[in-house]
């Protein structure tokens, strides 16, 4: 009897709510801190106080003596326990050997000096104190300009200053550029240290059995697979008997990439003691000891012509790598390289990027990785050129831009632009804001005193990390499907979401591909025992190249599948439709469920299969992806109190295609509100001793709800030929786009009184200053 199918509903393309939410609205998520297991003990870590030091001794019997403690471990006794790794590599690259627990010396305030082991977490804390050290106090530095002058203290004194590396590319006639413009800019722009400042802070579960010589490692990481391959490196462990799991991460932003000395030290502990043991970061240790974002000193240069075409970019980066150098802190300015042109098509650039080793915490990827920072410099180079020239600044964006015909676009720091069509974000924003009438309305506010400003920036950012020649720890991505005997579908992904939604992207394209409800499909991730070996999750390239290695497993589960319904229907003339195999003579079918039940019982094989219907790949990307869009801000400013209000933010954001709505619209809120933080209000301060100012939420001003505008989100959808998906990334996008949108809004608003640039962050005070005293360029 012939079949009725009826199709269900796409779910590509629509605002599917997260199906992680509830677990996580209703507080019945486990976190790293809410694992609990019989005969645990507690580990605090005494850090130093003091930036740079040595250690003249270390007492701890009065820490051993308290009652609760079962041991204390200082530098000595971790000192070949390995070290925390770095996998960047430069030319020339200094790589200092930064131990779990200091040896001999410390260099920044919250180094790790011992470890304390104790019955519970107080007890640990109280013996902490109790541990006395004897320091001998040296001169720090904490500023990169300063720590590259001659005669600064040597952070690291086993060389002679404190340039870690030094990188240089050039692309195009740079000294031809710049001899032929009819005008040059210059500036110097800084993007200040900030904190990641997850709501969840660090926290690691360490649980060794010796019998079977297995270590288990719970730990708020983004890359499970790349901190059980390190720690197993490291410690010497055999990696198959290293499992390591990522429960639900209540935040990462790039800071939880890093594989942290706590996470290898608390595995070193459990197998010494042969019990599990827990720590978990205070929010003290996290302003001190989770890596630290942006750090940059940049000096531009942009050669023009006089109808605002851009010839040539000059870029030198000093970036404050801080004391030692985490698992990609080298890196991280040289993606500010590779982005320095922006959407422009400008072919002549040159630039040279220092790393200046300061007594700070190390920094590393945080929302956007080296990205926000070119961005906001070339932005901001562009309005300064527009303003130079008295030309609109989207005119001359317009002009500027890599044309559509020219696609796929080679770029003078070697990159490969995919697709894009620059100017329809750009006009979007435009149009949705009313920029005519918004000039208007500026003009007749200045004649009443009025500081009202229109910014915008239009960005490009590289996505979908990427190539494996292209990263220090390959570029891939697994995925695994099976369907269970039941018929139900279970998706096992490489990468370790945590907040970008892809429990719900992921069985949106499994429902789709395989005509199934969503219902039917479970995403399992973050466990290295249950799922394929993986890169994990930044860049944001979870989708782009995750979800590409789903797409392709699925298309070879449903050759699998269609050859057990072949053998099921008796005719090799079969297609799937709505979750059933059809005979397309008869229109006989057998459902998903009846060829899953089948294939498990194996009564008959069909030649050339193999028992049950599993399929994994592992997909590598050929390019990166360029995700793009403009963002238009519009801000008032009290000349009190210097006080700065976004009256409208508009963000039309080009992703490639979406998958879900809803989920990107999330993802580009989140990260404007870390964009405008970073623009007004967020700053890492530390005094000339290398002391953090700023080490507590009292004195770090996160952004919170009610400072944030209304965000009006627009899209644009150019899909990228990289992955048959379309998809490109949009995880970073708006912290990209909001600060130098921000800035550039202020410094239009004060422009009648000569301002041409102001760095962040544009706290009140900064601006009423720059009121009061009747502006400054």
């Amino acid at each position: 009897m012939a079949t009725t199918i009826t199709k269900p509903e796409t779910l590509i393309g629509k605002r599917i709510r997260r199906r992680e939410d509830p677990r996580l609205i209703t507080g019945t998520a486990t976190y790293v801190d809410d694992i609990k297991m019989p005969g645990m003990y507690y580990a605090a870590i005494l850090r130093s106080p003091h930036a740079a030091a040595n250690i003249r001794s270390i007492d701890v019997k009065a820490a051993l003596a308290r009652k609760g403690v079962l041991t204390v471990f200082t530098g000595k006794d971790t000192e070949h326990a390995g070290s925390v790794p770095c996998g960047a590599a430069l030319p020339g690259l200094r790589v200092p050997h930064h131990h779990l627990l200091a040896l001999d010396r410390v260099y920044f305030v919250g180094h790790p000096v011992a470890v304390v082991v104790a019955t519970d977490r107080y007890i640990a804390r109280d013996a902490a104190e109790l541990i006395e050290v004897d320091y001998d106090v040296l001169p720090a530095v904490a500023d990169p300009e300063k720590a590259l002058a001659e005669g600064a203290p040597a952070v690291h004194p086993q060389w002679p200053d404190n340039t870690a590396f030094t990188f240089h590319q050039e692309g195009g006639e740079v000294n031809k550029a710049f001899a032929e413009a009819d005008v040059i800019v210059k500036q110097r722009i800084t993007s200040q240290r900030l904190i990641p400042m997850a709501m969840e802070t660090r926290g690691v579960v360490a649980d060794f059995r010796s019998a079977d010589r297995a270590l288990t490692l719970y730990t708020s990481t983004q890359a499970p697979h790349l901190v059980r391959t390190l720690v197993a490196q490291i410690l010497g462990l055999d990696d198959n008997r290293l499992r390591v799991v990522a429960p639900e991460v209540g935040g990462g932003f790039g800071s939880k990439i890093d594989t942290y000395a706590e996470e290898i030290l608390l595995a070193f502990l459990a197998m010494k003691i042969n019990k599990p043991v827990k720590w978990i970061e205070s929010r003290r240790e996290n302003f001190l000891c989770t890596i630290h974002g942006r750090g940059h000193v940049d000096y531009y240069e942009i050669a023009a012509k006089k109808d605002g075409e851009i010839t040539g970019i000059k870029l030198k980066i000093i970036q404050d790598l801080g004391a030692f150098l985490s698992l990609l802190t080298p890196a991280i300015p040289t993606l500010s390289v590779l982005m320095m042109p922006g959407l422009y098509r400008t072919k002549a650039i040159r630039a040279d990027v220092i790393g200046a080793f300061t007594n700070c915490m190390a920094t590393d990827a945080y929302r956007g990785a080296g990205r926000p920072e070119a961005t906001h410099g070339i932005e901001r180079m562009v309005d300064i050129l527009a303003a130079e020239l008295k030309m609109d600044p989207a005119q001359i964006r317009l002009k500027n831009f890599v044309q559509n015909e020219e696609f796929p676009f080679p770029t003078a720091t070697g990159l490969i632009y995919d697709s894009g069509d620059y100017a329809a974000p750009l006009k979007k924003a435009m149009e949705m804001v009313d920029y005519d009438a918004l000039r208007k309305e500026q003009a007749e506010a200045r004649t009443q005193g009025k500081f009202l400003g229109i910014g915008m920036s239009t960005y490009g950012e590289i996505c979908a990390f990427g190539p494996s020649p292209a990263t220090p720890a390959g570029g891939w991505e697994s995925s695994q499907v099976k369907i269970e005997p039941s018929g139900k579908v279970t998706v096992a992904t490489g990468v370790s979401p945590h907040g970008q939604g892809e429990e719900t992207t992921f069985a949106q394209i499994t429902a789709d591909e395989l005509g199934i409800p969503l219902d039917d499909v479970m995403v399992v991730h973050g466990d290295t025992s249950l799922v394929p070996y993986g890169i994990g999750t930044f860049g944001s390239r979870s989708t782009a190249v995750g979800g590409t290695a789903l797409y392709f497993a699925l298309q070879e589960l449903k050759t699998k599948i269609k050859k057990w319904g072949a053998v099921l229907l008796e005719s090799e003339d079969v297609s799937l439709e709505a979750g059933q195999c059809i005979c397309n003579k008869t229109r006989k079918s057998v459902s998903f469920k009846d060829i899953a039940f089948a294939a498990y019982r194996a009564m008959k094989v069909p030649a050339g299969s193999e028992p049950g219907l599993v399929s994994t790949c592992f997909w590598e990307p050929p390019n990166f992806t360029f995700p793009f869009g403009a963002h238009i801000v519009v801000t008032e400013i009290d000349r009190d109190t210097g006080d700065i209000a976004i009256r409208r933010y508009v963000a039309v954001d080009d992703c490639g295609k979406i998958l879900n709505p809803l989920i990107v619209d999330g993802q580009v809120h989140g990260g404007v509100a870390q964009g405008i933080g970073q623009a007004l209000w967020e700053e890492a301060v530390f005094d000339d001793n290398g002391q953090l100012l700023t080490g507590e939420l009292m004195d770090y001003a996160v952004a919170r709800a009610p400072m944030m505008p209304w965000i009006e989100s627009g899209h644009t959808q150019t899909p990228s030929p990289v992955n048959p998906l379309g998809v490109k990334g949009v995880g970073e996008a708006g912290t990209i786009g909001a600060s130098p949108a921000v800035v550039n809004s202020v410094v239009d608003a004060l422009s009648p009184l000569g301002v041409r640039h102001i760095d962040m962050p544009l706290t009140p005070e900064k601006i009423w200053k720059l009121v009061s005293s009747g502006g400054a360029k």
